[in-house]
């Protein structure tokens, strides 16, 4: 038996002639997505301010034979960004806020140490640099759509907590749902009502009577469209929404409803309707052009165009619009089989004639000459923003990889200038001019470059792995992991709350990637590992602090074993003194020498040098009083070539030292007090202290640097 499957089709007013739209094309894309029995399909278009397609496929109901229809209401995700946009742009013509408006003057409890200005148009298009609260409870392990009656006030103390941002606001983009769940709170910080009643009353004035943010996961909503996804194993089951979130999405509305308000965006300036004429257009004074008021503002189809795509669980949705060709097509579903989006294109491409890109690359692609051999561009290279990128080579063809993705090979097109292979429009152009070697740059076709300089090889040794071992915990997410060596010499995370360990990758010294989550190392001005920023989606620089082995460097590699110091207490513990060992490949002691004095000496690190080692600590044995920076110098089977002591009468410790064109630096502390004498009563600080010395150990200088606690 063959079964023709159909599509409810409904016409309100029909003014295209039949070489414009093309019903019956528009009809086989959307039969060709879903059949009558899956879950459901909505779409509409609107043209000149006419609904001149309006379709309804499968069913709302998997459980009941239920049909979507024009009542069928749907979720239709981060779309609903743009109705909390039009809410806050509503507001400040009114002028009831301004979007200069810095959000602290309504949320005084959010960021208090952030000195720059977090402003409300900031919030708006992705600038602000506020994490997105989703990847934070990912990283928490605590997924956002797991926590039963997760709301709004949940998020924002979630922020709260949050101490500093991802980035200076205004300075990028990024996308975040935090920042419209912020905008939501503002709004009813202004209007003395709740979110969902105020926005309800907005969308009857729309005449969107069908359309309302959802207050509560437990109220019913009247004809909704159950969410299914099949999980790829072919079997349907319902995604369940358990969360009461809204104004970053979660809004239910009908296709009938949509059309409505995309008939209202197109008559706007007939009808002068000035806020949803600002709405489609850039933000007053932003930094960026690319996104306004909840609308990505980028060419579609080569087109100019105004859109917006959202996904929540099995809910998905999409419009686009084409304000030169009065043209909007939406899409929704409940079907996480396909996809709005590519079902939009595939419809605005049945009505809009093929329009080539024209193509403009910056004019410094030019400069890309030469032939470098494939070798010699192989490595890592990072942009100043911190993304990393690996440029590898397979099988005599170069390839690039960015975080644990898939590498994409490149494909070269004349010298040093390749392109992404099976997209010609991406360039990676290599520098091989003397002042710009070791850099590449990706060209895009709208004249965008971005510039990544190669971060030189890197080998650890095991003192280098070793300093990255210990626990590290984040205050704001109470969360943390522990990094460890195993057997085998590998680099392993355990975060909380995830029963596997993952292998670290050191992509260099200060830069590690575990899967596709990046770790920038956090090191002090002795060059300890005191922390880690995480970097994972749409979140950066989360800090996670370093609490165990906060060591300085006591041992270091040699051939056959190490050399390491340590500091050893007299039996009647009234002193102590610093022992240097050579040890073998097992631990096993090859020989040790002692240094110190009569009083207690304290070993912090040992530095190798080209006559021996350099030992570096704090001595009361030797100085002016109390504890004083003590540097020794041996040569390389122990023996002192000298020692000094380097300070005043309060407490100097030494704790590392490095090479310099004149000697060394000595780094440490010094302490400064009101009084000699005065134990009980006198103030003390602590402030980092530089010492230089030449090779024989003469002070040439110091600096006292930032005060610590």
């Amino acid at each position: 038996m063959k079964f023709v499957s159909t599509v409810l089709v409904v016409f309100c007013s029909f003014v295209l002639t039949a070489q414009e739209v093309d019903i019956q094309k528009i009809n086989a894309i959307v039969n060709a997505k879903i059949g009558d029995e899956d879950p459901g399909l909505m779409v509409g278009v609107v043209k000149d301010g006419n609904i001149v397609y309006e379709a309804y496929k499968g069913r709302a109901s998997l459980e009941f034979p239920i049909k979507v229809d024009e009542n069928t209401r749907s979720n239709i995700a981060s779309m609903a960004k743009q109705f909390t946009a039009l809410l806050i742009l509503q507001l400040s013509l009114e002028e009831k806020l301004h979007l200069e408006d810095d959000i602290r003057s309504y949320l005084p409890k959010l960021y208090p140490a952030v000195r720059e200005k977090i402003k409300i148009r900031h919030l708006l298009n992705h600038t602000s640099g506020i994490r997105d609260y989703a990847d934070l409870m990912s990283i928490q392990r605590k997924p956002w759509w797991k926590r039963v009656g997760l709301d709004n006030e949940d998020v924002l103390a979630l922020l709260e907590k949050q101490q500093d941002l991802g980035f200076a606001p205004g300075s990028r983009y990024l996308y975040s749902n935090s920042g419209y769940i912020v905008l939501a709170k503002i709004i009813e910080r202004v209007t003395e009502e709740s979110f969902t009643a105020y926005s309800k009353k907005f969308f009857e004035g729309l005449g969107m009577n069908n359309t309302g943010f959802s207050e509560n996961y437990m109220k019913v909503i009247p004809n909704k469209a159950t969410p299914y996804s099949d999980w790829g194993d072919g079997v349907w089951q319902e995604y369940p929404m358990l969360t009461n979130l809204n104004g970053d999405g979660f809004l239910y509305t009908t296709l009938k409803d949509q059309l409505v308000f995309e008939q209202a965006v197109q008559n706007a300036e007939g009808t002068n309707n000035v806020l949803l004429m600002k709405s489609q257009k850039a933000i007053p004074n932003s930094e960026i052009t690319t996104y306004g008021f909840g609308l990505e503002l980028e060419n579609r189809l080569n087109y100019n165009a105004v859109h917006h795509s959202g996904n929540t669980g099995s809910y998905h949705a999409q419009v686009v619009r084409y304000p030169e060709e009065n043209m909007s097509v939406f899409v929704m579903s409940s079907n996480s089989r396909i996809w709005s989006g590519t079902i939009a294109d595939e419809i605005a491409a049945t009505i809009l004639p093929k329009k080539e890109a024209t193509v403009h690359y910056d004019r410094s692609i030019e400069n890309i000459k030469g032939e470098t051999a494939l070798a010699a561009l192989v490595g890592p290279y990072v942009s100043p923003r911190g993304t990393i990128i690996r440029i590898q080579l397979n099988n005599g063809k170069l390839h690039w990889k960015m975080d644990n993705n898939n590498p994409i090979g490149l494909s070269r097109e004349k010298g040093d200038l390749y392109h992404i292979t099976g997209n010609a429009a991406t360039k990676i152009g290599f520098a091989t001019n003397s002042n710009e070697k070791g850099k590449l740059t990706v060209f895009y076709p709208d004249s965008e470059t971005r510039l990544y300089r190669r971060i030189p090889a890197f080998q650890p040794t095991a003192t280098d792995l070793e300093a990255y071992e210990g626990a590290y915990a984040s205050q704001e997410l109470e969360v943390g992991f522990t990094i460890h060596l195993n057997e085998q010499g590998k680099l392993i995370l355990q975060m909380d709350g995830r029963k596997k360990a993952r292998e670290i990758e050191i992509i260099h010294k200060d830069e590690l990637l575990v899967l596709d989550d990046r770790m920038k190392v956090i090191r002090d001005v002795f060059q300890r590992v005191t922390g880690i920023s995480l970097t994972t989606n749409r979140v950066l620089n989360n800090r996670f602090i370093k609490k165990t082995n906060l060591r300085f460097q006591p041992k270091i590699p040699t051939e056959n074993g190490s050399i390491q110091v340590t500091t050893i207490g007299a039996s009647d513990g009234q002193s102590s003194q610093i022992l240097m060992t050579e040890n073998d490949a097992d631990g096993n002691e090859i020989w040790s020498n002692q240094f110190g004095g009569k009083s207690f000496d304290k070993a912090s690190s040992i530095m190798a040098t080209e006559e021996g080692y350099m030992i570096v600590g704090s001595t009361s044995s030797y100085g002016k009083g109390n504890y004083d920076m003590f540097v020794i110098k041996t040569d390389k089977k122990g023996n002192k070539i000298w020692q000094n002591a380097y300070g005043d009468f309060f407490n100097e410790y030494g704790y590392a030292a490095e090479k310099t064109p004149t000697g060394y630096l000595i780094k440490g502390t010094t302490q400064k007090c009101t009084s000699n004498t005065d134990v009980l009563n006198r103030k003390c600080s602590t402030n980092v202290w530089f010492v230089g010395l030449n090779e024989d150990g003469k002070e040439l200088s110091r600096e006292v640097l930032e005060e610590i606690d």
